[in-house]
């Protein structure tokens, strides 16, 4: 009896010994692919920081203009006219690739009543539609449930890291006939599920305007839309929808000085007759300020002999360096009703004769929306 319970726990040692080393060298090739795993996680980590840590050396801002969605009056419907401008802000570094990036469009409809008179509030700043978040309203018609600005900071994300080929290179597919560059990336089918053509066009505009940004270290984008310019139709005039859309691509040091600002004006028109039908060139892309160069005509007319795009690079020149606090208080003055905000700084008297109050403004809000 005794050598049998002997022989019985001889046998159970003998295999917690085997059992033991068996489950040591499941243990130990466990541990033996957990570094492996857990390095591979770390490179791709490091990766995404040294990519996303990139220093900025330029800066670019890029712009699409289009008014083909507006529509003429008719039986069913009221004539509105409709300004999308779709803009860019982008950092990159001095490999080409993106270091930031900021997305808005700036989408105003100006409505008419049946006499041709203008029904939208003329006086009220027009939102962009990130500044809109969830009142913009994509999210309950989103597929994935999410709202615009969400799916534009997504695609802002992926942005990061690559360079102007990998961006527009971007495989994308037709989903309809209001949707025919959407991606069809496996990094975006989850997150991003709007029309990205004009995107895609304004950043490879913002690579080709880009200018130096050495010393930047943030980057932010900053617009304003007015519609106060905008007329009724009578009987001596037709019917104008004037959207001033300003736009500023800004970058700051470390220290919260404006290093590269880049500021233009999209002053986007749409002209109807007296019975609402649009008489102007609705599907042109239209062109900012800057883009007019010579042709937007202010030279002639200048005291000073500039045209615009001269005298906004001139106060882009006197602000670069400065705090935002010296450029918001810049000395101006009223020349007339037109013309209330004209620089009335030494520096400036004889580069600067335009007013620059949205101007300064835009500065001051592109540094209250850096996060």
């Amino acid at each position: 009896m005794k050598k049998s319970v002997a022989l019985i726990l001889i046998v159970f040692l003998v295999a917690m010994i085997f059992a033991g080393c068996s489950n040591g060298a499941k243990e130990e090739n466990a541990e033996s692919k957990v570094p492996a795993e857990t390095q591979e996680t770390k490179n791709t980590q490091e990766a995404k920081q040294q990519t996303q840590s990139g220093e900025i050396e330029k800066v670019g801002l890029g712009h699409i203009i289009s008014t083909a969605k507006s529509k003429e009056a008719s039986d069913q419907e009221n004539a509105q006219a409709q300004a999308n401008v779709t803009i860019a802000a982008v950092a990159f570094d001095k490999d080409g690739k993106v270091v930031d990036a900021k997305l808005d469009v700036a989408q105003t409809k100006i409505d008419f009543d049946e006499n041709m008179a203008i029904t939208s509030d003329k006086e009220a700043e027009v939102p962009t539609k990130k500044e809109l978040k969830e009142e913009y309203g994509m999210k309950n018609a989103s597929e994935i449930g999410k709202e615009w600005y969400e799916q534009a900071e997504a695609f802002e994300d992926w942005m990061v890291g690559k360079t102007i080929d990998e961006i527009t290179g971007l495989k994308v597919k037709e989903r309809d006939e209001e949707h025919t560059a959407v991606p069809d990336d496996p990094e975006l089918t989850s997150s991003v599920t709007m029309d990205v053509g004009d995107f895609l066009a304004a950043v490879e505009e913002s690579w080709k305007n880009a200018e130096s940004a050495s010393g930047a270290k943030t980057l932010s984008l900053a617009v304003n839309t007015t519609i106060d310019k905008s007329k009724d139709a009578s009987e001596e005039q037709s019917a104008l929808a004037q959207a001033n859309t300003t736009m500023a691509a800004v970058t700051f040091d470390e220290n919260g000085n404006v290093v590269t600002p880049i500021i233009d004006e999209a002053q986007v028109k749409v002209e109807f007759d007296q019975k609402g039908k649009i008489i102007s060139d609705i599907h042109t892309e239209g062109q900012t300020k800057k883009e007019l160069k010579e042709e937007y005509g202010m030279k002639n007319v200048s005291e000073i002999g500039k045209e615009w795009y001269e005298q906004i690079e001139a106060l882009e020149d006197w602000m670069s360096g400065k705090s935002v606090e010296d450029i918001v208080n810049l000395s101006v003055k009223e020349r007339d009703k037109e013309h209330p905000t004209v620089p009335n700084d030494p520096e400036l008297t004889s580069s600067v004769t335009v007013t620059v109050g949205q101007y300064l403004d835009l500065i001051k809000k592109a540094a209250e929306n850096i996060k």
